[in-house]
């Protein structure tokens, strides 16, 4: 799916409004957005929603002065209005010597497919069924109790980039998903937890029973949780956990900060950051993938990139204004909406697996923490300072013990990152992926 011929002739009939009233330069972008979400709880529909949206943004350029305006109306008085306004704002603002278009030769050319929108909408009744055979298979499982439900989703969206430095393009996006949370015990002693799947096609989703099945089983396990003394140990983070580690890094190599230098890698582009034979790959072309895109933000041809290579950090994460900021060159990772200017995001970003399994990492330790969940936000960026609420499993004598909870761990990220080592279980399922990890040596806060 492309951007169609009339969401460009709208935007570069805007832009030349833009450019007649005074801008030096300009471009636009165009949302256009469906999408529907169900939930199911206990046998009952509780909820039915089905949404449309547009949204149509212009950022125009006065010498060094940029401004931003969106709209949801596409009338001719309600764009002439948005050009006015845009073109009265950016002569107000202060100068930005950062800001501005790409150059022509960082444009995307060519246009990839890459295979990352369904053209199917999925039946309402489709759903339903779906819905009914995840929350019946999770309830199936022995031991479980009660469900706080059952949820499915789907959205497509078109965008549409153009710009007087010469871009023009577009592509399409959808997204499926459905997922299960369920509660196992009575009384205080509750547990829960959940299953999920995302993905590009409806097809390509786990079967609705698997992911019940799943969900009310991870539920069972955590039933009659303990908790452990406070100590040192070595941390086992299972892939749902571990993906939160890479978040960190893509958060800490951002243009923005390290141009700030609110960043704790602030220094270190080029050095080792992780252990030797550590790759973290990003990959903007993955078909089907959930992150994928065919160009940036600003129109930059983006690329698959080895963000850590052998341990070293090699790059920043930048679009173009970070980029001029460091006296660097943009990366293609621009990401934008339609009323603020683009900032850096990662694509399809993953930390390749090891050659140990999962069970060999964990054979490895005498006694320690398998880590299964992760709660609250305690991230230090400027230091990495590393404290979060945990649950999981105590790891005694190589094997999974007992579940345990109401756990903190606590480390820095810039030590967890040198003795991280990744299992062999690396799965490309959202976006974001790592494989079961080991982290040497954390705090694990308990009683």
């Amino acid at each position: 799916m492309t951007a169609d011929a009339a969401a460009l002739d709208l935007l570069h009939d805007l832009i030349g409004k833009a450019m007649r009233a005074g801008a030096d330069a300009a471009d636009a972008l165009l949302y256009d957005a469906a999408s529907l979400s169900l939930t199911r709880r206990l046998g009952k529909i509780e909820r039915l929603e089905r949404s449309e949206s547009c949204d149509l943004g212009l950022r125009v350029f006065i010498g060094k002065r940029q401004a931003m305006v969106s709209s949801s109306d596409r009338g001719a008085a309600a764009l002439a209005a948005l050009v006015e306004r845009a073109v009265a704002m950016a002569w107000a603002v202060p100068e930005d010597p950062w800001c501005g278009l790409a150059e022509p030769g960082q444009l995307t050319r060519d246009i990839p497919d890459l295979d990352i929108c369904d053209p199917a909408e999925p039946e309402v009744e489709t759903l339903i069924g779906q819905l009914a055979i995840a929350e019946e298979a999770a309830l199936a499982v022995p031991g479980v109790t009660n469900s706080e439900g059952a949820d499915a989703g789907w959205s497509r969206s078109k965008v549409a980039l153009a710009a007087s430095n010469g871009f023009s393009g577009g592509y399409g996006t959808s997204r499926s998903s459905l997922s299960v949370v369920v509660l196992a015990g009575n009384g205080t002693a509750m547990e829960r937890d959940y299953d999920f799947g995302s993905t590009v096609y409806a097809s390509d989703l786990p079967a609705a029973a698997e992911i019940g099945r799943n969900a009310g089983e991870r539920t069972v396990r955590r039933l009659n949780p303990r908790r452990v003394k406070s100590q040192n140990l070595p941390v086992i983070y299972d892939p749902r956990a571990s993906r939160g580690l890479l978040s960190h890094l893509a958060g800490a190599i951002g243009g923005p900060s390290i141009a700030r230098g609110t960043s704790f890698l602030k220094d270190k582009l080029n050095q080792p950051v992780f252990a030797p034979g550590i790759t973290v790959i990003d990959d903007p072309f993955v078909r089907r993938g959930l992150r994928s895109r065919p160009f940036d933000g600003e129109g930059v041809a983006p690329r698959r990139r080895a963000i850590i290579e052998d341990g070293r950090l090699t790059t920043w994460l930048m679009d173009l204004r970070s980029a001029r900021q460091l006296g660097l060159t943009t990366t293609g990772h621009a990401s934008r909406g339609t009323s603020a200017p683009p900032s850096p995001s990662a694509a399809n970003f993953h930390l390749a697996g090891g050659r140990k399994s999962p069970a060999e990492l964990i054979g490895e330790i005498d006694e320690g923490l398998y880590v299964v969940e992760l709660m609250g936000q305690g991230v230090n960026g400027l230091t990495g300072d590393y404290s979060r609420g945990a649950a999981g499993f105590w790891i005694e004598k190589g094997q999974l013990a007992w579940p345990v909870s109401e756990l903190t761990v606590a480390g820095n990220l810039k030590d967890m990152f040198r003795t991280l080592e990744p299992a062999s279980d690396l799965e490309l399922r959202y976006g974001v992926d790592a494989p079961t990890v080991r982290i040497e040596s954390m705090t694990v806060a308990g009683l």
